[in-house]
């Protein structure tokens, strides 16, 4: 397939990734950031200092605050921005967009009306769009360091899954396709729920096995709820799934992670924000998984403990306690049964 452009709209850790990538296998890349003077910054300095420091850019990306010179004859667009601020930039891209454009969502958030994930987003603003997903367990650090990395497209559209593999195909990154776009991003905004528990619980000085009960536990709540929904069950087996919750679960490189262990030391939850300095998407779709769970009758417990903690201001261990002693029931719920 000919690539003759690519459009990247989001500088911010895996957005910047992502481009620098496509532009290291010697793709003309651009990569659009919302602030002027930090794109120009990046663009001579050839380096993204606030969110990747020590990385060299390719000479093949170029960094830009104009959106309609980034996108234009774009034969294929990224949108890697924070969740709150994706259909702002939908809106904005729709009148530069060429019918058929395929235009594939990296962020992993879900916009609280409506209950909306990022690529319905797409699909609402951009119908003239080919709409696909790139998510799974990618720090954008390792990523530019050449370790082996996975991660899935999802698409209805063939043509996408392909032109996505072909970008980024490379001895250190492989893309495996799936054709449920819906439960990959779902998986990938409910993991940074359970990544906030998990740095929460580290805070609080458990050890490996209650990691490990953690992780399996939340795989459950995950499925439960995502079948629910309608999302393929099998999809949570994959690396947007297990492997992504396996990741951001167990790792201080993830914001969601940090967040929830600053939360488990006694910080407030604006103090862990502004001590990680960038959007916590998890934040935002706990306010808006458990008003969905509540609205549907699914039994999510860490999810009501943690909004209990983070939004009730309940007592950490008091919470910690109740899950604790709460119904113990069956361990897989293949029957549809309740934990």
């Amino acid at each position: 397939m000919s690539v003759q452009k690519i459009a990247v709209l989001g500088g911010g850790s895996f957005g910047t990734a992502i481009a620098n990538m496509a532009a290291t296998n010697r793709l003309n890349t651009w990569l659009w950031m919302r602030d002027n003077t930090r794109a120009q910054a990046c663009q001579e300095k050839r380096e993204n200092t606030r969110y990747l420091p020590d990385y060299p850019l390719a000479d093949s990306l170029t960094v830009s605050s104009d959106m309609d010179a980034v996108v234009e004859d774009a034969d294929i667009i990224f949108v890697s921005v924070p969740s709150k601020a994706f259909r702002e930039v939908a809106r904005k891209l729709s009148p530069m967009l060429k019918p058929d454009t395929p235009v594939v969502s990296t962020t992993k958030g879900i916009e609280l009306e409506g209950f909306k994930l990022m690529s319905e987003i797409l699909e609402e603003e951009l119908p003239q769009a080919k709409v696909g997903v790139l998510s799974g367990p990618n720090f954008a650090r390792e990523m530019v360091k050449g370790q082996i990395t996975g991660s899935v497209v999802a698409s209805r559209h063939d043509s996408v899954q392909a032109l996505v593999q072909t970008i980024f195909s490379s001895s250190s990154y492989r893309i495996y396709r799936n054709s449920d776009s819906f439960g990959v991003e779902l998986a990938g905004a409910l993991k940074n729920i359970y990544a906030i528990v998990s740095g929460m619980a580290e805070a609080l000085g458990s050890g490996k096995n209650t990691q490990a009960m953690l992780l399996t536990r939340s795989l459950a709540e995950m499925g439960r709820f995502s079948r629910e929904l309608g999302a393929d069950p099998l999809t949570f087996l994959g690396l947007a799934g297990v492997g992504d919750l396996i990741l951001t679960c167990t790792s201080d490189q993830s914001r969601n992670f940090r967040a929830g262990k600053a939360l488990g030391e006694g910080k407030s939850l604006e103090q862990a924000i502004e001590e990680i300095g960038q959007a916590v998407e998890g934040i935002n779709t706990l306010k808006t998984v458990y008003a969905k769970a509540q609205a549907m009758g699914v039994y999510m417990p860490l999810v009501q403990g943690l909004y209990a903690i983070v939004f009730e201001g309940q007592n950490i261990r008091r919470v910690v306690t109740r899950l604790m002693t709460g119904e113990m029931s069956y361990d897989v719920d293949a029957q549809q049964q309740s934990d």
